[in-house]
């Protein structure tokens, strides 16, 4: 799955670059998010839950930053396992420039696969999920930068999901 897209974000490309590089800022702003944590200058470990279709997953996996170009923008990638629910990797590069308007394009580029259970649902089950997801991180992460969104502890009551398993 590929995808590509952009959102415009109404602070200075400085800003917009220290919140894509900060573990509180990004745990805001992923969909399902349970923990991101440092581990190591260009590493995190990550754990989130992720419903694609009608399969939902706690996934844990590794996310690394490489061809870091401050504050231009850098390529993200990941790996997840979400157990009997199957695996993810991807990666995206993201590229920053300064609008008109003293604000930030951020442009994404992404591709995305999954292995297991979740790889049966088929190509346009998968691409609308991943389409949406990066869609509310986006939206969710310039509203967090331009703090118009109320600051929340990844793991917080308010973004965990029940999938109906104990």
């Amino acid at each position: 799955m590929q995808m590509n897209g952009e959102q415009r974000v109404a602070a200075p490309r400085r800003k917009v670059w220290e919140a894509l590089n900060d573990p509180a800022v990004l745990a805001q702003c992923i969909p399902g998010c349970q923990s991101l944590e440092r581990d190591g200058e260009d590493r995190f470990v990550a754990a989130a839950e992720v419903k694609i279709g009608p399969i939902g997953a706690r996934f844990k996996g590794q996310v690394q930053l490489s061809d870091l170009d401050a504050p231009n923008g850098y390529r993200i990638t990941g790996t997840g396992n979400g157990g009997i629910a199957g695996s993810a990797k991807g990666g995206a590069n993201v590229r920053l420039s300064d609008t008109g308007d003293g604000g930030t394009l951020v442009v994404y580029e992404v591709e995305a696969e999954v292995g297991g259970r979740m790889a049966q649902l088929g190509g346009p089950i998968i691409d609308a999920t991943a389409r949406n997801l990066a869609g509310k991180f986006f939206s969710k992460f310039g509203d967090v930068v331009t703090g118009g969104a109320p600051a929340r502890v990844c793991g917080g009551a308010g973004n965990r999901r029940r999938t109906g398993r104990a």
